[in-house]
């Protein structure tokens, strides 16, 4: 498939995958959605599984469940309601595939909090309350990332700053923040544990890398260094989710760098790019490990 040919295509599947998260609790008509991306309902059905690896109906099903993970770990609602606005008829029903799915029972999920742990997807696109903006294709045409934008409120953390190679900066920063937060009972099922690179590593030497170890707090509390207190703004960011080892990560911003800021027509503010980790690397297989690249946009 040529360039052009993939990025048209590209953005009329953005107009179906945009219309499938804006209408989950609507019935979805294939000859509407085949019509958004000016298809052929049969040809719509082939194009839509070889750039997205999976059918409109898996698609559909699954993203349902994940808006379903989503509010069970961020709304009171009940089970059975969440249950029945995936398309569920039962409790039962929903509970088995929600185990099958994420490893877990939604009463266990409530429990647990928001950790994010989406099923992996060929393409990357998962549930999202905001908008897929772009997704990113390889050169068969496959979509390999989403890019979407969300309006986040203001978030304030506190942070230890380290300085050195990346993996190893990182590693003593989140020892001492975990040192310290953790018998003062800071963490919860609500905690955001973020990173902020404030260094491209293929720019700066090595022990020049700075990076700040940070997470979100809910009160105010007294700190001394090397602890911090600051925030991150509010505002719109275009957030691209990395799905495996934090290894990858650094081929992720690769892709980023290279195939969407150059052609992205939004302008980016100067204030830090930052993750924020969805889950524990060390109770999470590593394949599944989910983090959230944050990209602040005027």
């Amino acid at each position: 498939m040529k360039l052009d040919t993939r990025n048209t295509y590209a953005a009329r599947m953005l107009k179906v995958l945009n219309h499938i998260q804006r209408n989950l609790d609507e019935p979805l008509n294939l000859e509407t959605m085949a019509g958004l991306a000016h298809f052929s309902v049969s040809h719509f059905h082939r194009v839509f599984k070889g750039m997205l690896g999976e059918t409109i109906m898996d698609h559909l099903r699954r993203i349902r469940l994940e808006r379903a993970y989503a509010r069970l770990a961020q709304t009171r609602e009940t089970v059975t309601d969440i249950g029945l606005a995936a398309g569920y008829d039962s409790t039962e029903a929903f509970s088995r595939v929600f185990r099958k799915t994420f490893g877990l029972s939604p009463t266990e999920c409530r429990k647990q909090g928001w950790t994010k742990l989406y099923p992996e997807a060929p393409s990357g696109v998962h549930y999202s309350p905001g908008e897929i903006v772009e997704f990113v294709l390889n050169e068969t045409g496959e979509a390999v990332m989403n890019v979407r934008i969300e309006i986040l409120p203001e978030i304030r953390i506190a942070s230890v700053r380290q300085t050195g190679p990346y993996m190893e900066s990182a590693e003593r920063a989140w020892g001492m923040l975990c040192g310290w937060a953790g018998p003062k009972g800071l963490f919860s099922p609500t905690t955001m544990m973020i990173g902020i690179s404030h260094d491209d590593p293929q720019a700066t030497p090595p022990e020049e890398i700075r990076y700040d170890a940070a997470i979100s707090l809910e009160s105010d509390i007294a700190v001394e260094p090397p602890l911090a207190l600051g925030s991150l703004p509010g505002g719109e960011y275009a957030i691209f989710t990395h799905q495996g080892p934090y290894a990858g990560l650094e081929e992720t911003y690769k892709t980023i760098m290279s195939q969407w800021v150059p052609t992205c027509e939004r302008e980016f503010r100067d204030t830090p790019w930052f993750e924020i980790y969805r889950n524990d690397p060390t109770t999470t297989p590593p394949a599944q490990i989910i983090t959230d690249i944050h990209i602040p946009l005027k």
